[in-house]
């Protein structure tokens, strides 16, 4: 995807924080040594991305070098690295999909395979109700629940055809599904359910008794 594509043709002329997010800067900055004040482009890049319908005009872009003592292009350079930074307007779900390689041995294709069969957009573009916008990421860092689809902010995880469908269903009713694995298990537990060193251990502890108890009968 080339730089062109990553960025809106349509721009607002200006940019500006809100008193309340003017209030997060100076708490932001203040983290840092001076001088050193460029630390907090990201913050700041993610401030002015959900102030702003959830991407960044390149009026955000300047306004945020200017107050980070920055030059434009190493803001603009950051924001165009991190696939989380949108800079050009996305639907209201987000939806961010892992294809790496753990999230594709557990069936990443099936996933994409649903969102594609009910939008027909593909990476980088926003369905015709102008509602869902789909990305391929990098990896999300949660492999062991994979595959992973992150809608805006949240995870959903072990997701299939079936189960992505579901998932789109309660997204297009604005009743999103409660986070985390569609199967229901607990963070990130074997799919087969809890285990415990305790539980090990007493099964150890068991078959030290029964042997006790044959020797004694012997």
């Amino acid at each position: 995807m080339s730089i062109d594509d990553r960025i809106a043709a349509d721009q607002p002329k200006t940019f500006q924080f809100t008193a309340e997010n003017e209030k997060e800067i100076k708490r932001i900055i203040a983290k840092y040594p001076k001088g050193r004040q460029a630390s907090a482009v990201m913050p700041l890049l993610d401030l002015a991305q959900r102030q702003h319908d959830n991407w960044i005009p390149m009026a955000a872009i300047e306004a945020i070098a200017n107050r980070l003592e920055m030059a434009e292009i190493r803001v603009l350079e950051v924001a165009t690295f991190y696939t989380m930074f949108n800079l050009k307007p996305v639907g209201k779900y987000f939806l961010q999909a892992c294809t790496t390689t753990p999230c594709w041995l557990r069936g990443s294709d099936e996933m994409m395979r649903c969102i594609k069969d009910r939008y027909h957009i593909a990476s980088g573009q926003t369905s015709a109700c102008g509602r869902f916008s789909l990305l391929e990421v990098e990896c999300l860092g949660a492999c062991v629940n994979a595959p992973i689809l992150q809608v805006n902010d949240d995870f959903y995880e072990d997701l299939d055809y079936e189960t992505t469908g579901a998932l789109l269903d309660s997204l297009e009713a604005d009743d999103p599904l409660p986070v985390g694995s569609v199967t229901g298990r607990s963070g990130s537990e074997a799919s087969g359910g809890g285990t415990t060193l305790a539980a090990v251990k007493s099964g150890k502890s068991g078959k030290s008794a029964s042997k006790k108890r044959g020797s004694a009968h012997a």
